[in-house]
């Protein structure tokens, strides 16, 4: 007879949320070690605040065209104003919400399907495998600029949804091929055959046994969908096939070539918001180096020994 003391068996739940808590765990740990996810984390941060507070560093409507035109950069205008009369750092400063929006939506949702179908593909196997794969690699084959380019043309206006989904539509194929390599990796491992043994279902066996052993994966997955974001949808932006009334980056480098801003001397115009999609890209481009090396020990850099023998 079993002892009125014996220990209850942990919840599926509670297990799963432990499984995923000690791997993000470790995961911080190793980031807090690597001098590039450091920098990185640091201008990601950076960015955040200024899109959270765009008011506190910019006052006024990024809107208004209440001032002079085409006026160079000075101490009022530090990047000058628009051919309108727009301020353009107080554009740059509210631009910055929606351009980061956009990248972490599309990535999450890069991330997701790639987690979904990857995962799915590599531990389920048969016919099951086979359907995903077909479908994985034909996104995979399809030219990606010309595809994106017919159908931003086609949702052209529609907004931030339309450049979110275009992105989410032409992104999410990579990131699923190599969760599905690294899956496959991990089907056969004993750890997996004990839980299987043991009767665990199936999300339990995902959440709480592949997942914490991926999440360096997953997480580098999201940060290359996020690189390749910023990118793509300020270079769709920038030939016009986004929305014009909304303000991000993209729009502002798109009418900065419109109305000639170097030509015309206003130089800053069109190298702010440039300068801007460089920065928030090193920001994610060093976090995805930065998890390479943690995920894969033999791109690690070697560290000279600090007991090395006096010469």
């Amino acid at each position: 007879m079993a002892s009125a003391f014996a220990a209850p068996e942990p919840r599926p739940a509670v297990a799963e949320e432990h499984g995923l808590l000690e791997a993000a765990g470790r995961l911080g740990r190793a980031v807090a070690r690597n001098h590039k996810a450091s920098l990185g984390l640091l201008l990601l941060v950076f960015v955040t605040v200024v899109a959270a507070f765009p008011g506190v560093i910019a006052h006024g409507d990024p809107q208004a065209a209440i001032y002079d035109q085409q006026v160079g950069p000075s101490a009022s205008h530090i990047f000058g104003t628009t051919q309108v009369g727009q301020d353009v750092f107080t554009q740059l400063i509210y631009g910055t919400r929606l351009t980061l929006i956009i990248t972490v939506v599309v990535g999450a949702l890069c991330t997701l399907i790639s987690v979904l179908v990857g995962v799915t593909a590599a531990y389920v196997g048969g016919v099951v495998d086979s359907g995903l794969s077909l479908v994985t690699d034909i996104f995979l084959i399809i030219p990606t600029l010309p595809l994106l380019i017919v159908l931003s043309t086609y949702l052209s206006g529609s907004g931030t949804i339309a450049i979110i989904a275009v992105l989410v539509v032409t992104g999410w194929a990579f990131g699923a091929r190599q969760l599905r390599a690294q899956g496959l990796a991990l089907r056969t491992r004993d750890f997996l055959e004990a839980a299987r043994v043991r009767g665990e279902r199936r999300p339990y066996i995902i959440l709480v046994e592949i997942l914490p052993n991926m999440l360096s994966l997953v997480v580098a997955s999201f940060l290359g969908s996020a690189v390749y974001t910023v990118a793509t949808a300020a270079g769709l932006q920038f030939l016009g096939l986004g929305n014009s009334g909304e303000i991000t980056w993209g729009t502002m480098l798109h009418f900065a070539q419109q109305n000639g801003a170097l030509e015309s001397g206003n130089a800053w115009w069109a190298l702010a918001p440039g300068a801007a999609v460089a920065l928030l890209g090193t920001a994610f481009a060093l976090l995805n180096y930065a998890f390479d090396e943690i995920a894969n020990p033999a791109l690690r850099p070697v560290r000279r020994r600090r007991d090395k023998s006096a010469a």
